[in-house]
């Protein structure tokens, strides 16, 4: 698999060019589903672009925490923005500099999350493809006939067959942003699009983290994602139970 292009002087990333294309298609996706439920576009800008820094921000934070020891070996790594990212950093990050953005804007900052997630997981999946592209992310070794070898990569190791989870996490990602959509087209009660996101895309990554062969810092038997969904699935079930309490509380007024 190969990651650089090179035309002439020019050098294209292609993990860099489905990041791109993941961020665009997120506000592109967001901003249609805006104007169908006569949503402020404005706000949503505002969001996108606080999402993107706070999600930037978040997911080098958590890098470094799960990497400390290298960081403290080599500080020059804090300077690397070539790689060093970490999807749950990102999300976080996002989620909470969006927030604060509603709240500066005295916006409901749950419609807002249910309106954005499903557009974050196609995003996600636009992203794990640059994964598969530059060899991140890389799975075990397999002797399966389902395998990628790279022969290039600096992440994953040449000339093994590898278990493609960048392709099985884009599949899922995918496949959950489009569930999600269908989902809100039900009109449910606010805040449960971003609860089921928070229940399937932490029991996904949680069996995805049991195929991966990169580091990624560990918790006792659990690596940092495995430990990280866990809260996530929680908190998703919580928010969804709340979400339907709240609507029956609200009814029975």
């Amino acid at each position: 698999m190969i990651n650089d292009i090179h035309i002439g002087p020019l050098t294209i990333h292609m993990y860099g060019v489905m990041v791109a294309l993941g961020y665009m298609s997120a506000l592109l996706i967001s901003e249609r589903r805006a104007k169908k439920r006569g949503m402020d576009p404005d706000i949503l800008f505002g969001i996108f672009w606080c999402a993107v820094l706070g999600g930037a921000a978040g997911s080098k934070i958590l890098y470094y925490t799960v990497s400390i020891k290298d960081v403290l070996q080599d500080p020059s790594i804090l300077w690397n923005f070539q790689n060093g990212w970490v999807v749950y950093g990102g999300i976080i990050g996002g989620v909470l500099t969006g927030w604060g953005y509603c709240r500066y804007k005295k916006v409901d900052f749950l419609s807002y999350l249910d309106l954005v997630l499903p557009a974050v997981a196609f995003a996600q999946g636009c992203g794990r493809i640059g994964c598969f592209f530059a060899g991140c992310c890389y799975g075990r070794e397999t002797d399966s006939v389902l395998s990628i070898q790279y022969w290039q990569s600096v992440y994953a190791p040449n000339g093994v067959k590898l278990i493609p989870t960048q392709i099985y996490s884009a599949v899922g990602d995918f496949a959950m942003a489009f569930l999600l959509m269908a989902y809100a087209k039900r009109e449910p009660q606010k805040g449960k699009v971003a609860a089921v996101y928070c229940v399937l895309y932490s029991i996904g990554r949680f069996f995805i983290e049991m195929l991966r062969n990169d580091y990624r810092g560990e918790f006792g038997f659990l690596s940092t994602s495995q430990l990280i969904s866990i809260f996530i699935l929680a908190l998703g079930v919580g928010l969804f139970l709340w979400a339907g309490k709240r609507r029956e509380g609200n009814d029975e007024k």
